[in-house]
């Protein structure tokens, strides 16, 4: 699934879309910024309640497909604006990280 797809579907909102083709193909969890650097692989979606400009570098480095916000967390918008020069996608999740990742799940 890309991001586009992902981002329209109901459970799931856009915050910064820069790259809705990026195919989707795999899921992170995890809110330890160095964990997740090490840990999450190129192409996953990252599911987190992180919302401070060092969630960028993360997904940058880590080259995640997208950042899924959990829990409706909000971005400041210089976060927003950053993500969008640097071209990182979010996505924003109404509910907590385990019921986004099962519904993910079912969307993969």
């Amino acid at each position: 699934m890309t991001v586009g797809k992902l981002s329209g579907t109901e459970f799931f909102a856009p915050v910064v879309i820069t790259e809705p083709n990026r195919e989707i193909d795999g899921v992170y969890i995890g809110d330890l910024l160095s964990w997740v650097m090490g840990r999450a692989s190129s192409g996953n979606a990252w599911i987190t309640i992180m919302s401070n400009v060092n969630i960028l570098a993360v997904a940058s480095l880590a080259d995640t497909a997208c950042i899924i916000l959990a829990e409706n967390v909000a971005l400041e918008q210089d976060v927003i604006e950053t993500a969008k020069q640097k071209n990182i996608n979010i996505i924003s999740s109404p509910v907590g990280m385990y019921e986004t990742a099962v519904m993910l799940s079912t969307l993969l």
